[in-house]
């Protein structure tokens, strides 16, 4: 079975499965999951997401600042830290 079409074949209840697995580092039935295991559900679990989920739904999806402008370029906001 090749990777587009085990992709085919996932639903949501798999891919929750699959992101369960990463998280706690093993599978259901309690084996331990692989580091190649590991990065096969991950990217399964990410392709899945970006044809399946807009992009507020997928995991890592971080919302965009309001202002444009980079964390580092605003100084007003810096205080000193002062130790008691």
């Amino acid at each position: 079975m090749s990777f587009e079409q085990l992709l085919s074949n996932l639903n949501p209840h798999i891919v929750a499965s699959l992101r369960r697995a990463i998280e706690l580092g093993k599978w259901p039935n309690g084996v331990v999951i692989t580091p190649e295991q590991r990065r096969l559900c991950g990217e399964a679990v990410a392709n899945w997401e970006a044809r399946n989920l807009p992009k507020e739904q997928q995991v890592g999806y971080v919302t965009p600042k309001a202002s444009e402008e980079p964390c580092a370029s605003k100084k007003d906001d810096e205080q000193p830290l002062n130790w008691v």
